[in-house]
This record gives structure tokens, sequence and C-alpha cells, in this order.
């Protein structure tokens, strides 16, 4: 065997072919490597991206939150409004029955002025004065002025109690226009209401439909992540298996190595040759130099 070599031709041609395994396994593995440096500077990426996503997908969540909580307080105002405005209209109902059933309590003949009676028989004795006419039309006429001359005296001894009455009416209907009024601005004011809160309802749909946005795009960068994730796991798994591969290969070629050295201790004698001790030492320099060769840092 010569002393260059340690292995046989069959031997040192498998090493060989180890040794350019082992070379692409070690251009595999630095690829491998880079791979995954660039995924996971993608993975980061997308993380801060989600990040910032989910930053701002707070500020709207808060403030669908607060317009939903005025949503609501405007829904119990509008509540109570309502309330309001049904007493109010019972209250106009209430105050136009009052005056129905005031002017009911009073007699006809209380509701004249004495200046209208005395229009009425200055009238009547005009037409007395000017107009011919038959003694029975002009006894009926006399007759007539006789009974408002009558009214007249008791009109005019009622003047206070006409007063009363016209005092009592004109409450009855400012009590009218007051309920009235009153219902009018209740009315007025739960429009308003129903408008400001159907407000707060579109503000908090356009929020949800920007949050919606937002989640989308979160759900979207998470599916990416997820990806790229896998393919992170997935080139661990390869280099896992160079690695160990590229172990083996080199657990092989020591194992070869030493199977060589072995050999060589028991079949070499000593005739004129270094002792024993310095031939291992030998064989040991070159298995070092053919494992420096074919090594690979993983």
């Amino acid at each position: 065997m010569p002393r260059g070599s340690l292995l046989t031709g069959e031997a040192e041609e498998a090493d060989r072919a180890d040794r350019d395994r082992l070379r692409k396994l070690e251009a595999r593995f630095e690829t491998l490597l880079q791979r995954r440096k660039s995924l996971l500077t993608e993975v980061r990426r997308l993380s801060s991206e989600q990040k910032e996503l989910y930053d701002r997908r707070q500020a709207p969540q808060v403030e669908v939150e607060k317009i939903h909580a005025e949503h609501g307080q405007l829904g119990r105002r509008l509540v109570e409004i309502r309330k309001a405005r049904d007493a109010a209209r019972k209250e106009v109902e209430a105050a136009v029955v009052r005056r129905r059933e005031l002017l009911l309590t009073f007699d006809r003949g209380e509701r004249e002025h004495p200046e209208q009676i005395r229009k009425e028989i200055a009238d009547l004795e005009l037409r007395q004065q000017t107009k011919a006419l038959t003694l029975k039309e002009e006894n009926a006429l006399i007759a007539h002025l006789r009974r408002r001359m009558v009214d007249l005296k008791e009109a005019e001894g009622r003047v206070q109690v006409v007063a009363e009455h016209e005092r009592r009416r004109k409450e009855a209907d400012q009590a009218i226009v007051a309920a009235r009024e009153k219902l009018d601005r209740l009315a007025a004011e739960m429009s308003r209401a129903r408008v400001e809160r159907d407000g707060k309802m579109t503000a908090i749909r356009d929020r949800l439909a920007s949050a919606g946005g937002l989640v989308a795009e979160l759900r979207s960068k998470a599916k990416a992540r997820e990806d790229v994730m896998r393919e992170v796991v997935a080139v661990g798994r390869e280099l896992a298996e160079v690695d160990r591969e590229g172990r083996e290969l080199l657990a092989r070629s020591r194992a070869r190595r030493s199977e060589a050295v072995r050999t060589l201790r028991q079949y070499t004698r000593p005739r004129g040759s270094p002792p024993e001790e310095a031939l291992a030492s030998v064989a040991e320099a070159h298995l070092e130099e053919l494992m420096r060769r074919g090594k690979v840092t993983l």
C-alpha cells in the first residue's frame, strides 16, 4: 500500500464522492441560511405592519364606542321627549275641551256687550224713521225695540259679568296657545334629536367600515405572515436535513479513515521503518489533511 494514501482505490473514490457531496451541501446550507434570513426579515416587516394596523384600528374603535354611547343617550332622550310630547298633546286637547266647556256655561245674553245692543237699537230706530212700514211691521219693530231696550238695561247691569267671562275666555285661549307652543317646541326638539341620532348611526357605520377595512388588511397581513412562517419552517427543516446528511458524511469519512489507520497499523512491519507510533502519527496527519479538505461548517 503506498505511503501517500491510506485508502484503497475504491475507498478513495467513495471518499472523493463524499467530499463533492459535502461541498454541495455546504453551498446549499449557505443558500438556505440566506433564504431563512430574508424570510425572517420579511416576517419582522409584516409583524411591524400588523402592529401599525392594530394601533390604527384602536382609534376608530374607541371613537365608535364613544359615538355608540352618545347614540344610546340620544335614544333615551328621544324616549323622554316623546313622553313629554304626548303629554303636551294631551294638554292641548284638555285646554280645547276646557274652553268649549267654559263657553257652554255662558248664557247667550251674557255674551252680548251693551255697545252691540245700542248699535242694534240705533239701526232699528233709523229703519223706523226712514222706511215706510205697514202698521203690523211697525208694531213688530216697536215691540222688538222695547225688548232690546230691556236687554240693554240688563246688559249694562251685567258689564262686570261679561268682563269676567271675557277674561276667562282669554285665559282659556292663552292656555291653548301655550300648550300648542309647548307641543311644537317638543316636536321640533324631537325632530332635531332624531336627525342627530341618525347622524350618529351614520358616523358609526362609517367608522365601522373604516375599521373593517383595517381588519381586512390585518387578516391579509396575518395570512402573508403565516405563509412566510410556513416557508421559514420548511427552510428550517431542509437546513436540519442538510446538516444531518453532512454530519453523516463526515462521520462516514472519519470511520473510513479510522479503519484505514487500523489496517495500516495491523499490516505494517517495523523493518527499518519508523516506529509504530510514528507511523500512526503520519496516518493521523494524512487523515487530518483529508478531513480538512472535506470539512463543512454547519
